[in-house]
């Protein structure tokens, strides 16, 4: 099927779905499956998911802005370079942001809701390690397929440059920055580049980074943790993860910042790299790569709520001064 000019804000419109249905099922009915009733849909501001009924079990269409349009592509990728760590596509179109996937069953969230066992986050980090460790000689490739440059040596620029994009950050407003706050974060400028360029002069070189990686984009199926909803993704220091994984579960079982349970889990996911740095390297990259990736947890927000729909806009628009705020607190380990 040829692309359409549909524009994705039009994800109301009954030609877009209908034009969006013909490719789920014409897709659905090259691997033998046929839709079996109406689509449900939920609606955000960075992507439109279905969840489509078919007579094989449920598969999950994806309709991404521009702003997180990168997703499609990068599952394609993700599948071919880690097989078994990521939902394999039954079909995705790049240039349009779809995706069409089979159902991931639980997620790790559900499994976590009955049994409350923090250990299984020291056998589901080991394995995102893994993923990511296959894709640090991919960089070129994730790049090429639209995976925002979030790498240290590219950070401090990024960082002016959202500083002066004040109306992103809501100065002076109640979901905003504070004019104070505004000015601190500023004179954080030259501290935040150095941080940056020690990070990059530590030699772990860049990978994919999920930069949402919470107990709610992990599938646990029995046969092994997958990971999915990469569209936050970016190509940058493969710690900065510790950042919101950390956040999560400290949020999720009560653990404060430097929590001992929280360091473990830490050095569970730092092991998968000892047998090429020492454990002290690996914690000082650590400790820096999860304060410069509170940059990216900004950016990411700002590009996920690239939507002409300013009412839709303004419900989550306060997410990118308050990650931003966060450079001025203590880290979760």
């Amino acid at each position: 099927m040829t692309a359409t000019s549909t524009p994705y804000t039009d994800w109301a419109d009954p030609h877009w779905q209908a034009t969006a249905l013909d490719w789920v099922t014409d897709q659905l009915g090259r691997h033998g499956r046929r839709v079996t009733g109406p689509v449900e849909p939920r609606i955000r501001p960075w992507s439109l998911v279905w969840r489509v009924p078919t007579d094989a079990g449920d598969a999950w269409f994806k309709a991404n802005n521009p702003g997180t349009r990168h997703e499609a592509g990068l599952l394609a990728l993700l599948a071919r370079r880690t097989p078994g760590r990521v939902l394999d596509p039954i079909a995705v179109d790049p240039a349009r942001g779809w995706s069409l996937l089979p159902d991931g069953g639980e997620s790790l969230r559900d499994v976590l809701g009955r049994d409350g066992d923090l250990s299984r986050w020291e056998r589901v980090l080991p394995g995102y390690a893994a993923l990511q460790l296959a894709l640090a000689s991919r960089v070129d490739e994730l790049l090429a397929a639209g995976v925002p440059d979030h790498r240290p040596e590219v950070l401090p620029r990024l960082l002016a440059e959202l500083l002066d994009d004040r109306a992103a950050l809501l100065i002076g407003t109640a979901d905003g920055l504070t004019p104070q706050t505004y000015d601190r974060l500023r004179g954080l400028l030259p501290d935040y580049a150095d941080r940056c360029r020690r990070l990059a002069e530590l030699g772990i070189g860049p990978s994919i980074q999920h930069d949402d990686l919470h107990d709610g984009n992990v599938f646990a199926a029995g046969d092994g943790y997958r990971f999915f909803d990469w569209g936050d993704a970016s190509v940058a220091h493969p710690f900065g993860t510790l950042l919101v994984t950390l956040n999560s579960i400290g949020h999720a079982f009560e653990l404060a910042p430097g929590d001992p349970a929280l360091v473990r889990l830490r050095d569970a996911y730092l092991e998968a790299w000892t047998d090429r740095y020492d454990r002290a390297t690996l914690r000082e990259a650590a400790g820096l790569a999860i304060g410069v990736t509170k940059v990216s947890r900004a950016l990411s927000w700002r590009r996920a709520l690239d939507t002409a729909d300013p009412a839709t806009r303004a419900r989550y628009a306060a997410a990118v001064p308050g990650w931003l705020g966060e450079l001025l607190e203590p880290d979760p380990a």
